[in-house]
Parts: structure tokens; sequence; C-alpha cells
């Protein structure tokens, strides 16, 4: 077999593993919460900063994960469609420009839950087998 059609042979392989490996995110709100759904592009301005209240004048909150963290990485790239690296120097502009603060980060899926089960107005993000029943997975639209 020729070395150009193993290393396809491989690639493939390698990209369908790396589906069975990537852990699905769901984006999570407090039971109390007025949010019911959101536009992902929604989602993008919140986590990026550009939105702090939703369009019914409810002010929303994001919780982040730490960058160790599978679940952060894989939120970013689900969602926004960036990386971590991408999310940092959007971050680091703003911080030095003085136009922003990141979101509150948090080590854990048990402690997204506390955090957000202290604020209704507060919205993150934990692997789907981690979710409490006090918080409900929030539908992202189009």
């Amino acid at each position: 077999m020729p070395l150009f059609l193993k290393k396809i042979i491989m690639t493939g392989l390698l990209s369908t593993l790396g589906n069975l490996v990537y852990a699905e995110v769901v984006v999570v709100v407090p039971n109390e919460s007025p949010i019911q759904e959101l536009t992902s592009l929604q989602l993008s301005d919140i986590y990026l900063g550009r939105l702090t209240q939703l369009p019914g004048g409810e002010p929303v909150r994001p919780i982040d994960q730490t960058e160790q963290t599978p679940a952060h990485g894989e939120f970013y790239q689900q969602y926004l469609g960036r990386t971590p690296a991408q999310i940092r120097s959007h971050w680091s502009r703003l911080i030095f420009t003085g136009r922003g603060q990141p979101p509150k980060a948090v080590r854990s899926n048990d402690d997204m839950a506390r955090e957000l089960s202290r604020n209704p107005n507060t919205i993150g993000y934990m692997a789907p087998e981690a979710v409490p029943d006090s918080l409900r997975i929030l539908t992202i639209g189009s």
C-alpha cells in the first residue's frame, strides 16, 4: 500500500477517534433564571463581554471555567468557534484598553453549579452528565 494512501487512512481514523473522545458541553442557567433561550450570537456576545443585559433588560453574568478544565476549550470551540488562545488574546486587549474584565472562572463542574445557584442572572457551561437539579440546560438557537 502506498505511503500516501496510508496517511489518508490514518487521518480518517484519527479524526473519527477525535469525534468519539469529544465530550459535549451544555449551557446552563439556574432554574430561577429569566433566560429561556439564547441565540448563538447572544451567547458569544455574553462571553466576549459585549452583552451584559438581555433585550428584555435582564442583567446576565457569565461564569467561565479555568483553561485547565476540559469543558473550557470544548465550550469556546463548540459555541463560539474560538480557541482558548483566541479568547486569551481577546481579553488581554480589553483589559489593556480598560474596556472590560473576563468572566469569573471556576475550577470544576461542581464549582460552576455552586456559583450559578447563588445568582439567577448567571449563565455557565458544563458536561451534561454533571448538571444538577438546581440548573437547567439552555437551548441555543442559530
